[in-house]
């Protein structure tokens, strides 16, 4: 399974210097207001509104790091934020989109998702973005992630679940994500066998209801639930109780 994960890390490594201009273009940046939507939310569920820290897993080319910086309200004051992903390649784009920020502090980390370098309760907000469906063992990082949260903390996951096609619209979107997304990632990024890793991952992984139950098995409840662009994309908000 290792030779499978290291396999896909150097996927990403490969991609990473027109990973963000390829996803642009493939989500016609309407992924920006999915990601802000769920910053909205989780800030307003968090019941701390100082010195919060942020760990953004799978953190990737940083987009969601700059959007928690973009998006944190007036009266909210983020201490600390971690990046942390197993991809040098895109840690070095991550690195180059966020050295501007001076504040907050803003911590790039090399690593996987199952064997987090945090302490227990020690992360307000864990984050993961179109990154949990490339981590194969998932119900481990799954554990990682409860264990890092401080009670009441929330937990942010924006993903490409297993489709679940019932509706005409959603049979359409999912035509549009297997054939036309790979092949537009593909000529941009000039790997098209990299995207078209992308429809697989979604059919190997697990359905909005089965991530639910395993968080729920985790001491997670359900804040929110919601599909995007006919349920292509899933926001799932929990908070450890």
């Amino acid at each position: 399974m290792q030779d499978k994960q290291s396999q896909i890390i150097d996927m990403f490594d490969a991609i990473a210097p027109k990973y963000d201009m390829a996803n642009r273009a493939m989500s016609l940046g309407i992924d920006r207001s999915w990601r802000k939507e769920a910053c909205r939310l989780a800030f307003l569920e968090l019941k701390s509104s100082q010195n919060i820290v942020i760990a953004d897993i799978a953190c990737g080319s940083g987009d969601m790091i700059a959007s928690w910086i973009h998006n944190t309200p007036k009266e909210t004051h983020i201490g600390h934020i971690y990046g942390y992903d197993p991809s040098q390649e895109m840690l070095k784009v991550a690195h180059e989109k966020l050295q501007n920020f001076s504040t907050p502090k803003i911590e790039l980390l090399k690593g996987e998702a199952k064997a987090l370098p945090f302490e227990n309760t020690s992360i307000d907000i864990l984050s993961i973005s179109f990154g949990l469906r490339n981590v194969l063992e998932y119900e481990q990082a799954l554990d990682e992630f409860v264990r890092v949260l401080k009670h009441g903390g929330i937990i942010v996951i924006l993903e490409f679940f297993k489709p679940q096609n019932t509706t005409l619209l959603q049979k359409l979107m999912g035509f549009y994500t297997a054939k036309i997304l790979p092949f537009v990632g593909g000529i941009i990024s000039s790997n098209l066998k990299a995207y078209r890793y992308l429809p697989q991952s979604m059919q190997n992984f697990v359905s909005v209801s089965e991530l639910e139950e395993l968080m729920q098995k985790r001491g997670m409840h359900t804040l929110h639930l919601k599909g995007y662009s006919a349920n292509v994309a899933t926001l799932y908000m929990g908070v450890k109780s």
